[in-house]
């Protein structure tokens, strides 16, 4: 692993990156660079967080947002949406949510769970065609409000 300053202005200015690479295991030796914090404030991460994880589909299911931000989950009954365990304020992602060969599930949500106008009045019907995929975009406001999107019937 590495943490590395280096300069990114022009020779008269004291403008600097603050770069972090780790060694990813494909290249033997040489650290591949995966964060770097820009002089103006900006932060840029180089590589994605993480693979679209798996969901268990159950009675209530529940992301750990500290595995991801992109998750899938098949439906295989009428299910809830719990609050997500390790939400942090200003995370983003997708969870894309399968309806079995059966189709005809619907999705209920927790509390933290807020659409457009309010959480209970405009929590959306899924597409409840077999097999269809409807995607919910979230961003995490504060430990107990997600504000989500839902787009629907994808295929």
């Amino acid at each position: 692993a590495c943490i590395q300053a280096s300069h990114d202005g022009t020779s008269d200015d004291e403008a600097g990156d603050l770069i972090f690479s780790v060694n990813d295991g494909n290249d033997g030796a040489a650290p591949t660079e995966r964060l770097r914090i820009h002089s103006n404030g900006r932060s840029e991460v180089t590589s994605a967080f993480s693979d679209i994880q798996t969901l268990t589909d159950g009675a209530t299911i529940t992301a750990d947002l500290a595995t991801g931000n992109f998750f899938t989950v098949t439906l295989g009954g009428n299910r809830t949406l719990g609050n997500p365990s390790n939400k942090v304020p200003g995370q983003a992602g997708t969870i894309f949510v399968v309806q079995d060969g059966t189709g005809s599930r619907t999705l209920a949500y927790g509390s933290d769970w807020e659409f457009a106008g309010s959480a209970a009045t405009n929590a959306p019907t899924l597409t409840t065609t077999a097999s269809a995929v409807d995607r919910i975009d979230y961003v995490v406001r504060s430990s107990t409000s997600i504000h989500a999107v839902a787009t629907l019937n994808y295929s």
